[in-house]
């Protein structure tokens, strides 16, 4: 198991978006967020990592640990190769990372994009990339319900 440090939560990083107005100071969080993302290890930038639809290249992996009766827990590391990918990649380790399959799989990270205002600020194919690892992450938690079955 990795490393992976001290996440931002989710709940802050929604607040600072409120408060910055300025579409710049938008950006430089985002970049600040993914520089804060612990480092993938280089063997975990491998073709099974990488999230097909993104047109930077971006890394997951991800680890499964069972929760007793409960629904098995899963965790991310990630990387890509931009700065406001990587920023991406933290917000969604930030709502996904260490929450169970089920909660994983009824969180919905493309609202959220929408809500903190992303969405109508990002190329379409960042926010194409957005949905790509979103898709990566929701058949990580079905594949570990199927597993723990």
């Amino acid at each position: 198991m990795w490393d992976t440090g001290a996440m931002a939560d989710i709940g802050d990083i929604i607040d600072n978006f409120s408060v910055l107005d300025d579409w710049d100071d938008r950006y430089r969080y985002l970049i600040e967020l993914g520089r804060d993302l612990p480092p993938l290890p280089e063997t975990a930038h491998n073709d099974a990592n990488k999230v097909q639809g993104c047109a930077s290249q971006v890394w997951l992996d991800t680890a499964v640990r069972p929760d007793g009766a409960g629904s098995p827990v899963l965790t991310f590391v990630g990387d890509s190769d931009a700065h406001i990918v990587r920023g991406l990649i933290a917000i969604l380790f930030a709502l996904y990372s260490g929450k169970s399959a089920t909660d994983i799989l009824s969180a919905d990270a493309i609202k959220l994009f929408e809500e903190i205002g992303l969405r109508e600020h990002l190329t379409p194919q960042r926010s194409n990339g957005f949905r790509s690892m979103v898709e990566r992450i929701r058949s990580d938690a079905q594949a570990a319900l199927v597993t723990a079955a």
